[in-house]
């Protein structure tokens, strides 16, 4: 009984253990073995997922899709007609909506309704703003919960956003239009060749798994094209895969799902596949929003170590990582080498790339620094916004110090005015001695001018990931 015992509370102790490592230890494992790859990857994705509140972006994706998707459905049938393609687009409808005939019948009603309508005298032009403001006010909030997830806090400009939303609003429906005819065509060519073959189960397999492969590239295109930072194309490709295969098995369920929400059509008529709908766009958004954590956990799994540490990081401690990384953003300044990212900071000098994003942030805010576009204008780098001949450490302690919301406590400053000048004294004696040191005259490690030109050669090679 004692061995039984003394055995259970062994195992109780190895899983706790286990559970200790996977969750908080694994960050503190400097090995690159593919097991510590996996379980960091798959840790970070829940993190971000449970912290991301993921649900609710969801929700909210949910209910502007449901906004745009009268004028959505509006356009691809205008353009449809432009191909003579308007009854395969509606045959398309009946055959993703079975059981619900009489719905689809009064969707296509609503949208023809809507064509009419936007096509009439003054309402033309009315009708197209309409149209356009509501598809780009939701590729606008995909954009802003990508760049969210991937801790990226500059998006599009305005003209960027005008020009490329309004161009994927006028692509991305003929290219729809364009694939489904040229699927027709390409199961009809593919029957004319090979008849019934010993290949025609291969054909039939092909043409069967190509709305996945669609389905795998339209998830690849948008995790690499959505967020405002450049993405790697292997970590693109493997979260549409996975991506691909559970919004089929999603889509799978739930065509077959209405045939037994179809028996409720005497209750509630045509409102009765509008809770599946529902279910089915929200978990369709977050496969959308859970590939892109997951993206962003592969690309950047080895930049979280220590992760537990970062979120407890002290002031003095954050003060310190600014300064060094405001002295290497000097010092490459100063040795006229190519301005560094994010990534680069992160990658080269061993700072972790949350910290470094806050820094970088907190610098810009306050005027040290100011982002510049690196070659093609895909890239970011950073550089001083100030003199460095004269710049001290001081004055770059203050300016960080200071940024931000202050003075809004009511008659704070009149009640507590004596402890104040306190503070307020020691801090100005610490600016004035660190007043006497040059923000560029601080050394580095690996930004020396023989080390900064070495690494701008590695960097040059290699390019840089965000």
């Amino acid at each position: 009984m004692a061995d039984n015992t003394s055995l259970l509370n062994r195992i109780i102790a190895k899983t706790k253990a286990l559970a200790i490592y996977c969750w908080e230890g694994v960050w503190r494992d400097p090995s690159s073995s593919m097991k510590v790859k996996i379980l960091k990857t798959v840790n970070l994705s829940v993190r971000t997922f449970l912290d991301s509140d993921l649900q609710s972006r969801a929700a909210a994706l949910t209910y502007s899709t449901l906004l745009a998707i009268v004028p959505g459905f509006a356009l691809i049938f205008a353009i449809g007609r432009g191909f003579n393609l308007q009854d395969l687009l509606e045959a398309e409808l009946y055959k993703a909506f079975p059981a619900q005939s009489q719905a689809v019948h009064a969707a296509t009603g609503f949208v023809n309704s809507y064509l009419k309508q936007a096509s009439q005298g003054v309402l033309v032009g009315v009708g197209i703003v309409f149209l356009l403001w509501t598809l780009i006010s939701l590729l606008s909030q995909i954009e802003s919960n990508f760049n969210r997830l991937w801790g990226v806090k500059q998006g599009r400009s305005l003209y960027r956003k005008v020009t490329d939303y309004t161009a994927i609003c006028l692509l991305v429906p003929v290219m729809m239009v364009c694939s489904a005819g040229i699927n027709i065509f390409m199961s009809s060519a593919l029957n004319t060749i090979f008849g019934n073959s010993i290949f025609s189960p291969f054909v039939s397999v092909v043409l069967d798994c190509a709305p996945f492969v669609l389905t795998c590239v339209a998830f690849m295109l948008s995790f690499l094209l959505i967020p405002n930072t450049r993405v790697r194309f292997k970590y693109a490709a493997i979260s549409a895969l996975i991506c691909g295969v559970t919004f089929q098995i999603i889509q799978i369920l739930f065509i077959n799902g209405q045939i037994y929400v179809a028996k409720y059509n005497a209750i509630y008529g045509t409102f009765a596949f509008l809770p599946l709908l529902l279910i089915w766009l929200q978990l369709s958004w977050l496969i959308l929003l859970f590939g892109c954590t997951l993206t962003f956990s592969m690309q950047n799994i080895f930049h979280y170590t220590f992760t537990e540490d970062v979120n407890n990081v002290s002031p003095l401690y954050m003060r310190k990582l600014t300064v060094v990384t405001a002295a290497v953003i000097a010092r490459r300044f100063r040795n006229h080498t190519r301005p560094v990212t994010l990534s680069e900071l992160s990658a080269s000098y061993d700072l972790p790339i949350r910290l470094v994003t806050d820094i970088v942030d907190r610098l810009r805010e306050a005027g040290v620094v100011y982002f510049v576009l690196l070659g093609d204008g895909c890239e970011q780098g950073i550089t001083p916004a100030v003199n460095l001949d004269r710049y001290t450490l001081g004055e770059l302690i203050k300016s960080v110090d200071v940024f931000g919301c202050k003075d809004f406590v009511p008659r704070f400053g009149e009640r507590y005015a004596k402890a104040l000048a306190v503070v307020d004294s020691l801090a100005e004696a610490e600016y004035d001695a660190a007043s006497r040191v040059l923000l560029i005259d601080i050394p580095v490690s690996g930004c020396e001018d023989e080390d900064c030109k070495s690494s701008e050669t590695v960097e040059n090679k290699k390019g840089g990931n965000v």
